[in-house]
Parts: structure tokens; C-alpha cells; sequence
């Protein structure tokens, strides 16, 4: 095993003396390109051209001497040093640090970071790197080969996002361009970058200081509580105000919201959107959203919900199924309506869960049939809801539901594991 392993952060500037201190010692080196070339690295010394992380770890384990590690910024963010502490290494390191290559792009672009989340994304994570940049208006993406500016731009194709894309940060090549998310396929980008994804509408009542408490998203912003009273969303959009559909009562949005537990990182199918109450409430956990409905005062209602609640919403107007079929693959869907065909439909696109309801159980059990065929573990409850005025605490209005929840099992018959 090293005796010791030093953990030295870039950014371009002059080492510092801790950092040359280490170098000086080192019977190994590994690093990128970049940094084998620095000329504080010991001609005597190993190197290791980094590639993959692990492989590395392993040669400096079995390394007898002083290992020195280069990392492009801070190795402790998203960097190195979780791989080289892992329990199968055995290695106890030092960190010299640097500014992280976030911390740079967001000096470059002259804006502040603290209320930005910070994503990775390399081909297996893309998508759910690509469903946080729609469900916030500001992202640090950490890119990869195969999952960069250009990939980020496709899969975000009808939501517009401003890109600061930062390309070889610190070195003599550094970059800093701006385009739209649309244009991004069009360029050729080098490795590494950090893209600054920006957009989307603020909504009211959303101020620039209100998360000065808390880096990344304030958990705290909107209203407290999970769903809001029916009354919230009878008043908004163009139209005169309405009641919520039979399939948009509080009790059964709470329920729905508690089988698909939205979260970062999804993206969530709101078939029927209605008033947007639903579209609404699962974007405030977090998760992205693409609202459906074939009605333009729905889809006009939802509009105006997103704006009122600030949360990032895409609103498609169309008859699904066909409108779906053009869709992003979505993690887990609510249907509002539709019936049979629309869930079967969605069940072929194998999201992890959905839910919806019925209104018979003779219905239901059409609904949960077809989910069954198509592989999913179906549980069926039957909601009831009084609602009391309670000053004389009689019955004002009373509300039945069969929900139905699908959830997408393993081929050995298990739930599936995310």
C-alpha cells in the first residue's frame, strides 16, 4: 500500500506550496494528460495516465512509495476522492483542494450558484441529468463523453433553455459560449465542459432572495403541505373558474402522489391534466412534469398553475394516446382519464409505476386486468371521502373512487429497484 496518497486539486493556477511539497515526494503520479505535463511532476516518477478511476485506486494500493493524484478542481466534488476512500482501497488520503469546476463556470458567466442544482450526467445517468434541467431554471451539468451539450440539448427538445457551455476550464483552450438549448447539436464540443443549463418562467410570488438559507432548491418555497384545497385551482387561467373534475379531488391527488412519490431526477406523465392540480404538486416535489390534456382551457389552466406556483411545467395539448407517442419516456404517469386504451398505451412505454382511477368496478377491474397483462403488480382501493361543514358538522359533499396503482415488476416477479 502508498505510505501516503495526496489528492491535488487544478484550476489552472500556480501550485501551492502544500501541493508542491507532495509533488516533490511522489514515487507516482496520476493525472490526465494535462497534468503529467506539468513540469513540477519528478522525471523519476511513475505515471498513470487516469482513465478509469478504480483501476488507478488499484495501482496505487499495491503502490510502495508517495502516490500524488491529480483532479481537475475540487477532487472532494463529484471528484476522486469518494472513489479512491471506497472500503475495498484501503487508502487514507489528503486533499489539496482548488475551485471546483462549477464554482469557475458560474464565476465565468458572473452569476451566482447557490440556488443552482448540480447534476452529472454520463450516458447512463442522461436522463434523469436531462429531467432536472427541465424541472428548475438553474443546472450545473457535469458532462461526460457521450452525454454532453449537444445530447442535453435533443432530449430537451421543446422546453428552451439557455446554455453557458464552459469547455476546458483553466487551460490555455478555455472556452465560454452561449446558445440556446436548440443549437447545441448543431457544434462539436470538447471534453471536459460544465454546461450552466438557464430558463423557464419564474411564477409569482417567487423572489431571487427567497433561498439565501439553503444551496440548491428551498424545500420551503410555496405553501406548506403536500396538496392544496380544491378551491386553490378553480381560479386560475382564462376561462370563468370551475370546479375540479371528479378525478382531481384533494384526497384522491394526495393519494396518487403518495403511490408514485415523485421525485428529483423524474419525469412524471400527467395524462388529463384538468385544472393542473396534480401537474402542480408533483413539479413541487421536484420531479419534472409533461402535462396532457386535449382541452386548450385545461392546458391553459395548468399555464396559469405552474406560473402561480413557480414550477416548471411542459403543457401539451392533444388526444392521447396518439399525443404520447412522441413523447420522453417517463419514469411514472398518472392517467386522468382515458380509460383501457390510454393505460394500455402507457403500460407499453414500462413506466415504473402508474396510477389512476375508476369510477365502477366493473371499470376497474377492465383497468387492473389490462395492467396485469402487461406486467405490472396491480393493487386496487376503494377511496371515500365526506367532506363536513363543521360549524353545524354536517355532510356537505361525498366523493367515491376506485385508485389503482401498477407497478412495474422484475422478471423474477419483484418490484423493480431504482
Amino acid at each position: 500500500m502508498a505510505d501516503r496518497v495526496t489528492v491535488i486539486g487544478w484550476d489552472g493556477s500556480p501550485l501551492t506550496e502544500a501541493a508542491r511539497a507532495a509533488l516533490g515526494a511522489a514515487t507516482l503520479v496520476a493525472g490526465a494528460a494535462h497534468h503529467l505535463a506539468l513540469p513540477e511532476v519528478p522525471p523519476t516518477a511513475e505515471r498513470v495516465r487516469l482513465g478509469s478511476i478504480a483501476l488507478a485506486a488499484r495501482r496505487i494500493a499495491a503502490h510502495r512509495g508517495t502516490a500524488v493524484v491529480f483532479a481537475d478542481g475540487d477532487p472532494g466534488f463529484f471528484g476522486v476522492v469518494r472513489t479512491l476512500r471506497a472500503p475495498e482501497f484501503g487508502l487514507e488520503v489528503e486533499v489539496v483542494p482548488a475551485v471546483s469546476s462549477v464554482a469557475a463556470a458560474f464565476a465565468r458567466a458572473g452569476m451566482p450558484w447557490d440556488d443552482a442544482q448540480v447534476v452529472v450526467a454520463h450516458p447512463r445517468t442522461l436522463r434523469r441529468a436531462v429531467n432536472v434541467c427541465r424541472a428548475h431554471t438553474k443546472v450545473a451539468v457535469l458532462t461526460a463523453p457521450g452525454a454532453g451539450p449537444a445530447e442535453l440539448g435533443l432530449l430537451l427538445e421543446g422546453v428552451h433553455r439557455t446554455f453557458v457551455i464552459c469547455e476546458e476550464l483553466g487551460t490555455e483552450r478555455e472556452q465560454v459560449t452561449v446558445v440556446t438549448s436548440d443549437k447545441a447539436a448543431d457544434h462539436t464540443w470538447r471534453d471536459p465542459n460544465v454546461v450552466i443549463v438557464i430558463g423557464g418562467p419564474a411564477g409569482r410570488g417567487v423572489t431571487t432572495d427567497s433561498g439565501d438559507w439553503i444551496a440548491g432548491r428551498d424545500p420551503g418555497a410555496g405553501p406548506r403541505g403536500w396538496v392544496q384545497p380544491d378551491e386553490s385551482y378553480g381560479s386560475y387561467g382564462d376561462g370563468p373558474a370551475r370546479r375540479l373534475g371528479e378525478g382531481e379531488t384533494e384526497l384522491l391527488r394526495a393519494a396518487q402522489l403518495a403511490r408514485l412519490g415523485p421525485r428529483v431526477g423524474d419525469l412524471v406523465w400527467d395524462i388529463g391534466c384538468g385544472a393542473g392540480a396534480f401537474a402542480a404538486e408533483a413539479a413541487r416535489a421536484g420531479a419534472a412534469v409533461i402535462a396532457v390534456d386535449r382541452d386548450p382551457q385545461a392546458c391553459a389552466r395548468t399555464e396559469a398553475v405552474a406560473r402561480r406556483y413557480g414550477v416548471q411545467l411542459q403543457v401539451v395539448e392533444g388526444i392521447a394516446p396518439h399525443v404520447l407517442e412522441n413523447l420522453p419516456e417517463p419514469d411514472v404517469v398518472r392517467v386522468g382519464g382515458g380509460g383501457v386504451p390510454v393505460v394500455s398505451a402507457v403500460a407499453d412505454r414500462r413506466p415504473q409505476r402508474i396510477v389512476t382511477h375508476a369510477a365502477t368496478r366493473d371499470e376497474a377491474e377492465l383497468v387492473g386486468r389490462d395492467l396485469t397483462e402487461h406486467g405490472y403488480r396491480v393493487e386496487c382501493a376503494l377511496l371515500q371521502s365526506v367532506e363536513l361543514d363543521t360549524r353545524a358538522w354536517t355532510e356537505t359533499e361525498r366523493s367515491v373512487a376506485f385508485l389503482l396503482t401498477g407497478e412495474l415488476l422484475r422478471r423474477d416477479g419483484g418490484a423493480p429497484r431504482r
